[in-house]
């Protein structure tokens, strides 16, 4: 299912987003061995950069990927199916638990992190980013919800006693692509002057949505395509977090 959700490296104007999403695997990268788990593997670009530092890599979607197709990768044990819960995963059976922009899309989430924390070993780590509300430009009706930093850490902590907080922060090249983009996101929302998107039912807003989102980074591609075209995952940098990042991303262990 391709919405602009599920972002392409094939697609130059995704590019702002597919670099800071690839930051989240490369710092997770630094994390893990043993058995991993990543729920909600996309598109599957991220499993080349953490599955090589594992013993067992078991990806979990709802949808299927070309990537994840035994031909393509072979020593990837892939699942099919809605979560939570996580029926087929064993308690105690993961050394670590990944899962990068997802929880925003999951209804019960105090369940999937439970489920979390029970296929978890003890010591175990579950490696999560979402996006920060904070700098959220509008309304994503895809998102069942968005967390600021404390309202994160507060849900984390019903399961999880030692989490560490970061956020995804970007220089002034990302910056820049961000101004420009509150400015186009600015021009399409000041014709909602009875702030539907914030009422309305998401699921009437999706398409709508996704289609202006789409058009949106196209525009700001053709308007300046060196802005878009040179960003890179050094553009991101992960720091303590705070209000002004674009994802929090929490390392939370089990003790």
């Amino acid at each position: 299912m391709q919405t602009a959700e599920r972002v392409s490296h094939t697609d130059l104007s995704d590019n702002y987003v597919f670099q800071r999403s690839q930051l989240a695997y490369y710092h997770a990268q630094k994390l893990v061995n043993g058995t991993v788990l990543e729920i909600g593997s996309g598109q599957g670009y991220g499993i080349s950069i953490i599955a090589p530092k594992s013993q067992r890599y078991i990806a979990i979607d709802k949808f299927p990927s070309p990537f994840l197709q035994p031909e393509n990768a072979p020593k990837i044990e892939f699942i099919q199916t809605n979560v939570p819960p996580l029926d087929q995963i064993e308690t105690g059976s993961i050394d670590f638990v990944v899962s990068f922009q997802v929880i925003e899309h999951i209804v019960k989430d105090q369940k999937l992190i439970a489920e979390v924390h029970r296929v978890l070993k003890p010591g175990g780590q579950y490696i999560v980013s979402t996006p920060n509300i904070k700098t959220s430009l509008t309304r994503n009706p895809w998102h069942i919800r968005e967390y600021t930093a404390e309202q994160f850490k507060t849900l984390l902590s019903k399961n999880f006693g030692q989490i560490e907080a970061l956020g995804v922060f970007g220089n002034e090249k990302i910056m820049a692509y961000y101004r420009e983009n509150k400015k186009n996101v600015e021009k399409i929302t000041r014709f909602d002057i009875l702030n539907m998107q914030y009422w309305l039912p998401r699921q009437i807003l999706q398409i709508p949505y996704d289609i202006l989102n789409r058009r949106n980074r196209r525009k700001l591609l053709n308007q300046n395509q060196s802005l878009v075209q040179d960003i890179c995952m050094d553009d991101y940098f992960m720091a303590p977090v705070n209000d002004e990042c674009f994802d929090l991303f929490y390392i939370a262990t089990k003790k």
